[in-house]
């Protein structure tokens, strides 16, 4: 079992988080359970600041709310010191009623609604990543009315590509995020955006992909960004300050995944903008980043209860888990790998290799192929690692399955942060129209 964070194997042989015992928790709140290592959470939040702080740069640490988005996740971002990018009315509606400052908050996606833009304003959001023309005019057609000009970033496409999934790779030229550079429209919004009366630009933002492992494609990222950042600035008079490098920093998912330090991510992009900065003849801009899985990913744990096995001679042993791909769709949608142990025998040796199964009406629906475990029976506690991004925020009820709660642990007090749904949960949205009441049919 790789250590990370506050886990261990406690005197009982049981997994331990934050102090827990796993095996408790899945007593205490039933399975499936997420499960977030609070202590790890912050641990990296102040990562990110220390590495700056080193850099010697003006800068910014927005957490990427789409990662993982409750009342309680936002709390401690604002209690670390961190900004807050949302991508929804939904994810900015949790950020409000959190208490989470409206002036440290943007605004992300690239098909903002109406409603959405409106939202943002009326609450007084510190900025709006803009993704396109559409939006351009409609943001400043919008601001106008309400008297307002907010501080918006211009998404560009850099056209890098990173050496990731193709799903989640979002730099690269043919992408329906941002202004693409290579075609001239990146020029053309920033000309366009100074002449909105209703827009102030400030920056330019990018971003090259997620679950990155080296810091090349970043670099390449800044260079191309700061040579137009540059013509910008002297060439056509933008009064820009920010450049924003998105996130994408990787997390390690199974054993040969090798993300690098954060400090080293870090050191990379304020090294390239510094010397981008003074080969062009330009202020350092403050840079920004966006990291959302490399914060919540590796804090997070789902466990599950194991039930049935089969066996089939020669060709493969499953179990089966009362969960699966409506708790965590990564592995039916990216082919996303992970590790786990039997929670209730974490001390135990490996006895067989096995593959976990989910309890959905797929045959997809597979967490884990072929991982080595101890002998998992029906009533184990299977702990599965690095789910805490992109899997209670991707979940759904598929099957019409309520979706787990979600537990914060540290120093050894869990606290519910998502309580579980119901079946109630469930209907509470159904309607049955009136000419389909039951009465209305009987049953001859």
């Amino acid at each position: 079992m790789p250590s990370l964070g506050t886990r261990r194997v406690n005197d009982r042989g049981h997994l331990e988080i934050g102090g827990c015992d796993t095996v408790e928790l899945a007593e205490r709140f039933g399975t499936p359970l997420y499960v977030f290592d609070e202590a790890l959470l912050r641990e990296t939040c102040r990562e990110f600041h220390a590495a700056f702080r080193k850099a010697g740069l003006r800068y910014q640490v927005a957490y990427a709310g789409k990662a993982f988005c409750t009342q309680a996740m936002c709390r401690l971002v604002e209690e670390e010191g961190l900004h807050l990018d949302v991508v929804s009315a939904g994810e900015l509606h949790t950020a409000l009623t959190a208490g989470f400052p409206p002036e440290k908050i943007h605004l992300h996606g690239n098909n903002k609604s109406r409603d959405e833009l409106i939202y943002g304003l009326k609450a007084g959001i510190g900025g709006f990543v803009v993704d396109n023309f559409y939006e351009l005019d409609l943001l400043a057609e919008l601001a106008e009315r309400q008297g307002k000009r907010p501080n918006i970033l211009l998404r560009v496409t850099p056209g890098v590509e990173a050496h990731t999934h193709e799903y989640i790779q979002t730099g690269q030229q043919d992408t329906k995020f941002g202004f693409d550079l290579a075609s001239g429209q990146a020029e053309a919004a920033v000309r366009r955006a100074q002449r909105a009366r209703g827009l102030n630009l400030v920056g330019l933002h990018c971003h090259i992909g997620s679950q990155i492992f080296e810091t090349e494609g970043f670099v390449l990222a800044v260079e191309r960004m700061m040579e137009f950042y540059a013509r910008a600035v002297n060439e056509w008079d933008a009064s820009l300050r920010i450049l924003n490098v998105g996130g994408g920093f990787g997390i390690r998912y199974v054993e040969e995944d090798r993300p690098l330090p954060v400090e080293a991510y870090v050191a990379a992009i304020a090294d390239a903008v510094k010397r981008e900065a003074l080969r062009r003849g330009v202020v350092v801009p403050e840079v920004w980043v966006e990291p959302g899985r490399r914060i919540a990913g590796p804090a997070g744990t789902t466990l599950y209860t194991v039930g049935a096995r089969k066996e089939i001679p020669g060709v493969r042993r499953y179990i089966a888990v009362d969960g699966g791909m409506a708790d965590n769709p990564r592995p039916i949608i990216y082919q996303a790998r992970y590790e786990a142990v039997v929670a209730n025998r974490a001390g135990e040796p490996v006895e067989e290799l096995a593959a976990v199964a989910g309890k959905f009406c797929e045959t997809g629906d597979m967490l884990i192929w072929d991982t080595p475990l101890a002998r998992a029976v029906p009533g184990d506690i299977l702990a599965v690692f690095g789910t805490g991004a992109y899997t209670y925020s991707m979940a759904s009820n598929y099957n019409r399955a309520p979706r787990p709660a979600v537990v914060f642990v540290r120093d050894g007090r869990a606290d519910v942060v998502v309580r579980r749904e119901t079946l109630d949960d469930l209907i509470r949205l159904d309607q049955i129209p009136e000419r389909m009441r039951k009465e209305q049919h009987p049953v001859s």
